[in-house]
């Protein structure tokens, strides 16, 4: 059996969500690891809030790929395989990175602080929106937003994050999002839920940040992956250190193509897709975008047990 490992993105943090893992000292030291490199303490901030710091974007991010680092080696340390793929959601690309050797945790942690950063100060505060599209095809919600464009030219509305065939996250100004979540709901789609986002991540007003991604990552040291990565962007395999420099600023300022990375899986030979870290999401969506995949969850002890053993048996 071939299987792979996924890592979320922001949007699967929840207050106290370590604490289904148990009293990991792997954990526990991973959380150390990354706080010591951002001068913040990430694991008070998981344990005890408040709420509303936790889903600050400029602490959710540098979280999460904690989190997913976490998992990831608690799976390591409990003698679990070495996967065939990994890929990640979003900022869960950065998780899957460290776990493939390319990124240092504590080279990461900061980078990911600073992608939070850049991403939350280019669209001011209020001028962007995000908003989910659910029982519509792909396509259907590009030509929508195309045609809100077209309308209003000074504005940005287009799909960003292609999560599973019939849900489908469209970003922008949030009065050209509003716009585009009507007339997606007029041409059969079954809800259009605005995201509590702070952000219009993934689309195209988010290239001052891919600019100042870029300007960091020339000094971040990266090193062949020992585990190949699916990247978001291209939903390619890289090697090359510069060319993965190039994908990961792309990414920031381009559409998420998760479909796309599961059929590659599936193409691949993989059946099963263990979510390394809080949530479920992604486990929930891999049968979703391809026939033949499962999606396994791994966000409490117990899952990460039953997930050996699924795995060992194969």
């Amino acid at each position: 059996m071939k299987f792979a490992l996924v890592f979320p993105g922001q949007g699967s943090q929840s207050l106290g969500m370590m604490s289904a893992y148990g009293d990991s000292a792997v954990v526990r030291a991973t959380f150390d690891e990354a706080s010591s490199a951002i001068g913040k303490d990430l694991w008070a901030l998981v344990a005890d809030g408040p709420a509303e710091a936790l889903n600050q974007t400029v602490n959710t991010q540098p979280l999460m790929l904690t989190a997913g680092v976490a998992v990831f080696r608690l799976w390591q340390a409990k003698g679990g395989a070495i996967p065939a793929l990994v890929a990640g959601h979003s900022l869960g690309e950065y998780a899957a990175l460290v776990a493939a050797g390319v990124m240092k945790l504590s080279d990461a942690a900061p980078l990911v602080e600073l992608r939070a950063t850049a991403m939350q100060e280019a669209v001011p505060a209020g001028e962007g929106a995000m908003a989910a599209v659910l029982g519509l095809d792909a396509e259907a919600v590009k030509l929508a937003c195309a045609e809100i464009m077209r309308e209003t030219p000074l504005l940005v509305v287009q799909a960003v994050n292609f999560n599973d065939p019939k849900q489908t996250v469209i970003a922008g100004h949030k009065s050209a999002v509003e716009r585009a979540a009507e007339l997606v709901k007029a041409r059969g789609a079954k809800r259009a839920l605005m995201l509590p986002v702070s952000a219009p991540f993934h689309c195209s007003l988010m290239q001052p940040a891919a600019l100042r991604l870029k300007q960091r990552l020339v000094s971040v040291p990266l090193s062949a992956p020992r585990i190949s990565v699916i990247n978001n962007v291209d939903v390619s395999m890289l090697t090359d250190a510069d060319a993965i420099r190039d994908a990961l600023v792309r990414q920031a300022a381009s559409p998420v193509r998760w479909v796309e990375t599961m059929l590659a899986m599936q193409t691949e030979g993989v059946t099963q897709v263990l979510e390394c870290g809080p949530g479920k999401v992604l486990a929930g969506l891999a049968k979703r975008c391809a026939d033949g995949l499962t999606g396994v969850p791994m966000n409490d002890l117990v899952a990460v047990e039953a997930a050996l053993t699924l795995t060992s048996r194969n």
